[in-house]
C-alpha cells in the first residue's frame, strides 16, 4: 500500500542518478532516507518484473558509511516484500557472482567505487548479475514515488551468506586459462595495495591460493583510504616503493570495491591502468579466438593487442553495462574498460580485478617475460586525461564546434563525442561523467604534446559555450 496523495519525491541537489547507480556525498545528497526510497523502488520494480516476492543479494565495500546505508537498504527491501541475502563486506564482483549462485532476482552493492571517502552509492544489478541498463534504470525509477510497501504479513526477511568470498576465489582458480601448478611453482612475489577497501578480504586469499608471496600495504578493510582511491598511476607511489623494496615481480593495486586493477612493473614503475586489460587480452587470445570489446575512452594498447591476434575489436559507450551488453551481442571472449576493469565472460559479465590479476600472472608465466618487457613489446602512446565542471546547458553545441574544427577521420557520437585519426594513432573523447558533475576530456597520441593539444582544443570548445 502507499499513501494516496503523497508528495512527489525530489532527489536532493548533488545526487547523481544514472546507470552507474544512485551516488552522492553522505549526509548531503545521500542519506538513509534517500537510500531507503531508491532501495524500495528497486524492490518494487523487481516484484513487478518477476510477479513474485523477489530475492535480492546485498553487499558493501569498506566505507565507514557502508553499514548504516546497508541497514537502510535492508529495511527498505524487506518492507516491499523482498528476501535479502546479505554477503556483508565483499568486493562488487564477489557480490554479483552471488546473484547467480542464489538464483536471485537482483542485487544492490553499497559502494561508490573510485569516488573519495565522503561519497557512497547504491549500484543496482539485475538477476543476470549485471548492472541495470538505461531502460531498466528508468523503469526502476518510475517506482520511486510509490513504492509497494507491504502489510505485516507480506514483509520480507534477511539471510546471511558467509561463503561468497570463498566461492569467488574457487571459481577463479578453476578458469581454463590458468596453469595452477605452473603459477604456484613460479612463486611470484606480489606487492599488493588494497587501499583499505573490500579487496582486503579477497586478494590476499586469492594470491595465496595462486602460490604467491604477498607483500601488502593497506590491506585492512576499514574504509580509511590512505590515498586517493582511484588506482591511477599518480596515486600509487607507496606501491611503487614497496615493489622496489621487496623485489616483487609485480605490484597490483585495486580500488575500494575490487573491480578495477592497476599494475606496477618489476622496476617499481606504475604503467597505467589501461595496460591491465591489454595484458589480460593478450593472455586470453593466446588460448581462444574471438572478439574484444572495450569503451570509447580506452587506450589503443587494447586495440593493438586484439589486432596482433587477428581478433575483431569493438568500442562501446563508457559504463560497465554498455560494454557488457556489447560483449554479449558480439560474443566477445574478453572485454572491459581502460580504467583497469577486466570482464571475462567465462566467469561473469562483470569487471573483476581478481580475474585480471590471475590472467596477468598467467601471462608472465607463459611468456617468461617481465611486466616491463611486455609493455615494451607493443607500441607506446601518451594519454592525457582532464576535466572541467559540467555546465548547466547542453553540450551538443560544443561537440559540433569541436568536430568542425578538428575534422577527424572517424566521428562517433554513441557517448558524447569521439574523434579518431587511426592512421596516426590519435583520438579524443569528450563526454559528461556519469559518476561526477564534470565533463571529461581524454586524448591519446604517439606523444604527450599531441595528446595535450587535443585536450586543449576540447577545453576551448567548452569555453565558447
Amino acid at each position: 500500500f502507499h499513501v494516496e496523495g503523497a508528495m512527489t519525491f525530489e532527489p536532493p541537489p548533488g545526487l547523481m542518478v544514472s546507470v552507474s547507480g544512485i551516488r552522492g556525498r553522505v549526509g548531503e545528497a545521500l542519506d538513509p532516507l534517500v537510500a531507503t526510497r531508491y532501495a524500495a523502488a528497486f524492490g518494487t520494480w523487481l516484484r513487478a518484473e518477476t510477479g513474485r516476492a523477489p530475492t535480492v543479494v546485498l553487499g558493501r565495500d569498506s566505507r565507514t558509511s557502508g553499514p548504516l546505508l546497508a541497514r537502510s537498504v535492508t529495511a527498505a527491501l524487506e518492507a516491499v516484500g523482498c528476501t535479502v541475502v546479505d554477503v556483508g563486506l565483499a568486493p562488487t564482483p564477489t557480490t554479483l557472482m552471488a546473484v547467480r549462485h542464489h538464483g536471485a532476482d537482483g542485487a544492490i552493492v553499497v559502494t561508490a567505487s573510485h569516488n573519495p571517502v565522503e561519497w557512497n552509492a547504491l549500484k543496482l544489478a539485475s538477476g543476470a548479475g549485471m548492472f541495470l541498463d538505461a531502460d531498466q534504470a528508468a523503469a526502476m525509477r518510475s517506482h520511486v514515488d510509490a513504492p509497494g510497501w507491504q502489510r505485516w504479513d507480506g514483509v520480507g526477511h534477511r539471510e546471511v551468506d558467509g561463503g561468497a568470498v570463498e566461492r569467488h576465489i574457487e571459481a577463479i582458480t578453476r578458469l581454463p586459462y590458468l596453469d595452477l601448478d605452473g603459477i604456484r611453482g613460479r612463486g611470484f612475489t606480489v606487492a599488493l595495495d588494497c587501499v583499505r577497501g573490500a579487496g582486503g578480504v579477497t586478494f590476499p586469499a586469492l594470491l595465496e591460493a595462486l602460490g604467491c608471496d604477498v607483500r601488502g600495504i593497506d590491506l585492512e578493510p576499514d574504509g580509511r583510504f590512505p590515498r586517493k582511491p582511484e588506482p591511477v598511476a599518480g596515486n600509487l607511489g607507496e606501491l611503487e616503493s614497496l615493489v622496489r623494496e621487496t623485489g616483487a615481480a609485480i605490484g597490483i593495486a585495486t580500488d575500494p570495491d575490487g573491480d578495477r586493477l592497476s599494475l606496477v612493473d618489476e622496476t617499481g614503475r606504475a604503467i597505467g591502468e589501461d595496460y591491465t586489460l591489454a595484458l589480460a587480452t593478450r593472455l586470453v587470445l593466446r588460448h581462444r579466438a574471438g572478439p574484444v570489446v572495450t569503451n570509447l575512452s580506452t587506450s589503443r594498447v587494447v586495440e593493438d593487442a586484439a589486432t596482433e591476434a587477428g581478433a575483431p575489436f569493438f568500442r562501446a559507450p563508457v559504463g560497465e553495462i554498455n560494454v557488457a551488453r556489447r560483449m554479449e551481442a558480439e560474443g566477445a571472449v574478453i572485454g572491459g574498460e581502460g580504467n583497469g576493469g577486466v570482464i571475462l565472460p567465462d566467469l561473469h559479465h562483470t569487471r573483476d580485478a581478481h580475474v585480471a590479476a590471475a590472467l596477468v600472472l598467467q601471462l608472465l608465466l607463459e611468456t617468461g617475460s617481465t611486466v616491463s618487457e611486455l609493455v615494451a613489446s607493443a607500441p607506446a602512446y601518451a594519454i592525457v586525461k582532464d576535466s572541467v565542471a559540467r555546465p548547466d546547458g547542453p553540450l551538443a553545441p560544443a561537440y559540433d564546434r569541436l568536430a568542425a574544427e578538428l575534422d577527424a577521420d572517424v566521428e562517433d557520437r554513441q557517448d558524447g563525442l569521439w574523434l579518431g585519426w587511426p592512421e596516426v594513432g590519435r583520438w579524443l573523447h569528450f563526454r559528461p561523467s556519469g559518476t561526477e558533475p564534470i565533463v571529461r576530456m581524454i586524448a591519446e597520441a604517439p606523444d604527450e604534446t599531441q595528446a595535450r593539444e587535443l585536450v586543449e582544443a576540447a577545453r576551448a570548445a567548452m569555453d565558447e559555450s
